[in-house]
């Protein structure tokens, strides 16, 4: 008796707690590029905008869809008003939150751009002269055409590194490096002001390559960082410096650094040719490249 309620537990315990699927799947992982060519993925019904909108709106849908900021906590969509010439402006700033120096962008950035001072309150006509000359009784006047993004650019950011790109890519890149993206309404450029503030690891010693009566500073994991030691070092103008992307998930920003006129052009040639065909995923270190090509 006891064996038979032993039975039936076992029995009630397995159709509560187990699982049997109902039918068998097969899968099979493929192993050529020919077999990958011919089972495609079907290709998604919403595509990736490239280019800059106009519209303020339509950007910032395109940036909460690519960055999903809806998702991740550190990235920071900071929307407000932008004075200029006494008129206001939808706009908003792009940036992560840890890379960035929140000083700069205050002061820098959301100062000159939110508050009434003489330079966005200055009235004038749309059209302003800039030129004008009497010949003959006659008044002759040389009339510019006002430019929003031009005036942003010159008279509202008083930021030291300021430049005006106009692609979706060229703003991941830039946030990812620390920098924080602005965008106005009626604009299809955005402007990529360098705001880094993230922390680093300072200039140390060697330690795999010990030197006694050389220089006691090594290379950091700053890119930035190490061509400011060899521009230090190497105290002369024909010393080039060409940035590179290597690595199609990671896009690991890489330095090829050369003396002009002294280097052979056909091997710096063959070097950025080979770091420009590396087609891995991830570079994580210099010992990648080496084992790589």
């Amino acid at each position: 008796m006891e064996k038979v309620k032993k039975n039936s537990m076992i029995t009630c315990f397995k159709s509560i707690f187990s699982y049997q699927p109902k039918e068998q799947y097969h899968f099979s992982i493929p192993e050529t590029n020919e077999e990958i060519a011919s089972n495609p993925t079907p290709p998604s019904s919403i595509e990736t905008p490239k280019n800059i909108f106009s519209s303020i709106d339509v950007n910032l849908e395109a940036i909460t869809s690519r960055f999903n900021t809806l998702i991740n906590s550190d990235i920071i969509v900071r929307e407000f008003r932008l004075i200029a010439k006494n008129k206001e402006y939808k706009a908003f700033l792009l940036y992560i939150d840890g890379m960035v120096d929140t000083t700069s962008i205050n002061h820098f950035v959301l100062d000159p751009l939110m508050l009434r001072n003489t330079a966005n309150m200055y009235q004038n006509p749309e059209n302003e002269t800039v030129k004008q000359a009497v010949a003959n009784n006659i008044v002759v006047r040389k009339v510019k055409k006002f430019d929003l993004g031009t005036y942003i650019f010159n008279h509202l950011v008083p930021q030291n590194s300021v430049k005006q790109i106009c692609t979706f890519d060229d703003v991941a890149s830039s946030v990812n490096m620390g920098n924080c993206c602005l965008f106005v309404d009626t604009l299809n450029i955005v402007f990529d002001i360098d705001v880094k503030g993230f922390k680093q690891r300072s200039v140390g010693k060697p330690e795999n390559e010990v030197v006694i009566r050389g220089s006691q500073e090594a290379f950091t994991e700053n890119i930035r960082t190490n061509t400011s030691l060899l521009r230090r070092f190497v105290n002369n103008e024909k010393l080039i410096i060409e940035n590179l992307e290597v690595g199609t998930i990671t896009q690991t920003k890489c330095a090829v650094c050369y003396i002009e006129n002294i280097t052979n052009n056909d091997l710096v040639a063959e070097v950025k040719y080979r770091l420009n065909n590396i087609d891995v995923d991830s570079i994580l270190s210099s010992r990648s490249i080496r084992t790589t090509h």
